[in-house]
């Protein structure tokens, strides 16, 4: 248990921000899902931030920072640095309030977040593409501002913005009494510091479960080192939630709150995204899973409890979908890469498939190289399997007729170079 004092939360005023957002954000629905209620054996409710006007909870925080700028400091303008939700918060802000606003983006952005950061914004922001990554779009967007006289709206680490992600838990409180667990995704700290800071001072016997991906699990590491540290290298799937270092304020509060830390692989939070879809008809981007792809974690310990999932947004690409089911397959190990040298003779190939393969079995790519003498080259098999379980019987037959083979799952860097 991380949580040993309780944390002095006088700077937060809930009720305060929820009057400024009032008109501004929805009231998201908290839905009791059944799917997951009987999966788990308790009641399973989601807040869905997902259906937020900017598709996702940032503009709580980003409103409510800047609708308490004094007037002259506003009118000088705002400047955010940003890929994705928070960008779009900020635009839409900056809309709502006549404010002229400054987004920095890394070069690298995709074009559909880029489009829907102006079409939120529309003639109240300008976007300036800069950087290679995002720690080099973050220095120029503070010197920039620095340089204009201007206020920086940052992602997460601010007392405003903390208490505008806050009024999601307020909102949670005033719809559902008596719950046992809140499961908050974890980026830079700010929903998890807001809504943990709610839940600690208003109901406080609630238990707070924090929720980071495997390749980006900044918090967790913040705490093991008892302060904020830059991670050196991050996997940026999970895009929004993937951070190198979290906030200096998020951590003071999210070390007093976080009554645990959560580490979820993106196979998992790809396998869930792919779940929501088929079966309640749910889209969530990679970060907006994570909660619910917590759970399996906790799973003996919410048995008749009584648990809420936060699904922070779903601003999520289409044409990532055939990645998503691509890294769910593999983690469910139903998806497996093989560079295969075939016998240089007749009928090798047909053996590979008669024989080899399962009767379920499916090969979902076939790429070779012709040598310079018209022979067959090393070829990449993609193989799909029906069950987990079908894996062991697939080495066992490529062992007993002596096909010469690497496994290129289990070299994540061949694994990474050739698909």
């Amino acid at each position: 248990m991380i949580a040993t004092s309780v944390i002095n939360t006088e700077k937060l005023n809930f009720n305060q921000a929820v009057e400024r957002l009032k008109k501004v954000v929805k009231k998201t629905p908290l839905e009791f899902n059944k799917n997951l209620s009987e999966k788990y054996d308790c009641q399973v409710f989601l807040k869905r931030e997902d259906l937020q006007v900017v598709r996702s909870y940032k503009i709580r925080g980003a409103y409510n920072l800047m609708s308490s700028l004094p007037a002259d400091k506003l009118s000088k303008g705002v400047v955010c640095a940003s890929a994705g939700n928070h960008a779009q918060g900020f635009a839409y802000s900056c809309k709502l309030l006549g404010a002229r606003g400054v987004v920095f983006m890394p070069v690298i952005t995709p074009q559909q977040k880029v489009q829907q950061t102006k079409m939120f914004g529309e003639d109240f922001i300008e976007v300036r593409m800069v950087g290679d990554n995002f720690d080099d779009c973050a220095f120029a967007a503070k010197a920039f501002t620095q340089q204009q006289g201007m206020t920086f709206i940052p992602p997460f680490d601010d007392e405003k913005i903390i208490e505008g992600q806050g009024t999601v838990g307020l909102e949670i409180a005033n719809e559902l009494s008596d719950i046992d667990y809140v499961l908050i995704p974890v980026g830079g700290g700010g929903l998890a510091a807001g809504v943990g800071s709610f839940f600690n001072t208003f109901y406080p016997a609630t238990k707070i479960i924090g929720v980071e991906p495997e390749g980006a699990a900044s918090m967790k590491a913040a705490l093991e080192h008892g302060e904020p540290v830059t991670l050196p290298e991050i996997d940026k799937f999970v895009d929004g939630a993937s951070v190198k270092r979290v906030g200096d304020i998020t951590f003071k509060y999210c070390k007093e709150i976080l009554q645990e830390i959560i580490i979820v692989p993106s196979g998992k939070v790809c396998s869930t995204i792919l779940k929501l879809y088929n079966e309640n008809a749910i889209v969530v981007e990679p970060a907006g899973a994570l909660s619910i792809a917590a759970l399996d974690a906790v799973a003996d310990q919410i048995k008749g409890k009584r648990v809420v999932c936060i699904v922070s947004g779903s601003n999520n690409d289409i044409d990532r979908m055939q990645e998503i089911k691509e890294r769910s397959l593999q983690y469910e190990g139903l998806k497996h890469y093989f560079l295969v040298r075939f016998a240089q003779r007749p009928g090798a190939l047909k053996q590979f498939i008669n024989h080899v393969l399962g009767p379920t079995d499916d090969i979902t790519r076939f790429e070779y190289m012709q040598k310079h003498n018209k022979e067959m080259g090393p070829a990449l098999v993609g193989i799909e399997l029906q069950s987990r379980d079908d894996y062991d019987s697939l080495l066992k037959n490529m062992e007993f007729y002596n096909v010469n083979y690497v496994e290129l799952n289990k070299d994540s860097n061949l694994f990474e170079y050739v698909i």
